[in-house]
């Protein structure tokens, strides 16, 4: 994880996945963007009916969002994180929660976050035990 700083504090993240993302031409890409998660990026996708049906999509549209590249691909959307390894979706889903929780507090922040450190797995709405 290599931090990228804009205005004093980092908004974007490089990393590397532990496997990769294969694509349908069979090209691998391992490298990528993250940045920091506005607060749309945590609210919108809880309207989404994919969500009300099942409150683990949540992290696969937020993980949709706020990845800007991975590899060669600029346009990243659902379908790519769904076919993402699982060892990969984890990886992302706690650097999303480093990356997008003040590091003096101890309790998640956002709408949308990785409970870390008690157990849970997964992106959950504010509010959730």
């Amino acid at each position: 994880m290599v931090p990228r700083a804009e205005r004093g504090f980092a908004t974007e993240v490089d990393f590397t996945l532990p496997r990769g993302y294969v694509d349908a031409e069979g090209v691998l890409h391992r490298t990528g963007v993250m940045r920091l998660a506005t607060a749309a990026d945590e609210i919108l996708p809880l309207r989404d009916p994919r969500v009300q049906q099942n409150a683990a999509y949540l992290a696969i549209i937020v993980l949709a969002r706020v990845i800007t590249r991975l590899g060669n691909l600029t346009e990243l959307d659902t379908r790519v994180i769904e076919n993402l390894y699982a060892t990969d979706l984890d990886y992302l889903q706690r650097l999303y929660e480093r990356l997008n929780t003040v590091e003096d507090d101890d309790s998640p922040s956002g709408a949308a976050t990785l409970a870390a450190g008690r157990g849970e797995r997964g992106f959950r709405a504010v509010g959730e035990a």
